[in-house]
C-alpha cells in the first residue's frame, strides 16, 4: 500500500472521528455551569459607557 493511500484512509476515519470528539469538547466547554457569568459580563461590554465613550487606556480622565 502506497504512503498516499495509507494517510488517505487515517484521516477518512481516525482523523474524522478525532475533530467530531474536539468539535463536542469545545461544546460542553463552551455550555457547561459555570460560564454563563463570564458570556453575560462579555456581551455587556458596548453597553458599559452609555452617556459618554470609554476613557483611552493611556490618557488620564479628567
Amino acid at each position: 500500500m502506497e504512503t498516499y493511500s495509507l494517510l488517505r484512509e487515517f484521516a477518512d476515519s481516525w482523523v474524522l472521528l478525532a475533530l467530531f470528539g474536539f468539535f463536542i469538547g469545545v461544546i460542553l466547554f463552551v455550555m457547561r455551569p459555570g460560564s454563563s457569568k463570564t458570556y453575560r459580563d462579555v456581551a455587556d461590554i458596548p453597553f458599559r459607557h452609555e452617556d459618554k465613550p470609554a476613557p483611552r487606556g493611556d490618557a488620564k480622565e479628567a
